[in-house]
């Protein structure tokens, strides 16, 4: 996977960095997406996910993760058709996910265990959204939580 990882508040150490690119692969593993899939992890404060959350959700708070699909099919665009004989590797960008460090340890201390469990809960969760899984309906909640906690699970990142 091609994955950036921005670090805004300079506060991620080296190893929580290495983390989220060792689960994110992982998880791309685990569902199947091509090797060539791309996206990007923001670790941002409260004020600034408090901003994206009020500028594009509508709502007035900080929250943990936020993400951002850019490829979801709507149905409403032409796709685009090339020729048989090109040799060409179009990866696919699946989006963007913010993450508010500071909700990190909020809710890893709230929660009962360790913020790295909390960071690996988030990006697996933000990374699940921007594959078109949600918790909408009950039925799709369980679906997206059962597979994010086999992820989590199989990685290592146990509650």
């Amino acid at each position: 996977m091609d994955l950036e990882i921005f670090d805004e508040t300079k506060k991620a150490s080296k190893e929580w960095l290495n983390m989220i690119t060792q689960l994110l692969n992982h998880a791309g593993d685990y569902i199947d997406l091509p090797d060539n899939t791309e996206m990007s992890v923001t670790l941002v404060n409260n004020d600034r996910i408090h901003a994206i959350n009020k500028e594009y959700r509508g709502v007035d708070k900080a929250t943990d993760v936020i993400s951002f699909a850019i490829e979801e099919d709507d149905g409403e665009e032409e796709p685009i058709i090339f020729s048989d004989d090109l040799d060409i590797d179009i990866p696919k960008n699946i989006g963007d996910i913010f993450v508010s460090l500071e909700k990190v340890k909020e809710q890893a201390e709230y929660l009962g265990h360790s913020e790295e469990r909390e960071l690996g809960f988030l990006v697996v969760h933000g990374f699940l959204h921007l594959n078109s899984y949600d918790h909408m309906k009950a039925e799709d909640e369980k679906e997206m939580f059962d597979l994010q906690r086999k992820i989590l699970d199989a990685y290592g990142l146990k509650r």
